[in-house]
């Protein structure tokens, strides 16, 4: 299952660059949230898909899933749903403010 997993982060991540590196502003908006899924599928894989029971104290002797990779997942989850609500306010300004979301007629814009 990690193999299975592990390629489609890399296919995440080949769509990723390839949208990182466009000239529109959310098509690289879009780039960066996959990249970011794409590292959260990676850090699943890397902790392990182990299935067992909760990390609580008993006396029985049985297998336990560790819980710090969910924990990190989650707190990643968090921090780029900010960083993409972040950037596509940005967004919004800067097409309300110059009309347009190709990075070079941006450009053009500024250097006149």
């Amino acid at each position: 299952m990690e193999t299975i997993i592990t390629v489609l982060v890399g296919v995440l991540v080949m769509v990723a660059v390839y949208l990182l590196l466009s000239r529109n502003f959310l098509r690289i908006i879009l780039g960066s949230a996959i990249l970011s899924h794409a590292i959260h599928l990676l850090l699943l894989a890397m902790g392990g898909l182990k299935e067992g029971n909760a990390p609580l104290i008993s006396e029985e002797g049985s297998v336990y899933s560790d819980a710090l990779p969910q924990a990190l997942i989650l707190t990643a989850i968090v921090i780029s749903f900010a960083v993409t609500a972040f950037l596509l306010v940005l967004a919004y300004r800067i097409y309300r403010d110059t009309g347009a979301d190709n990075l070079d007629s941006m450009r053009r814009d500024f250097d006149d």
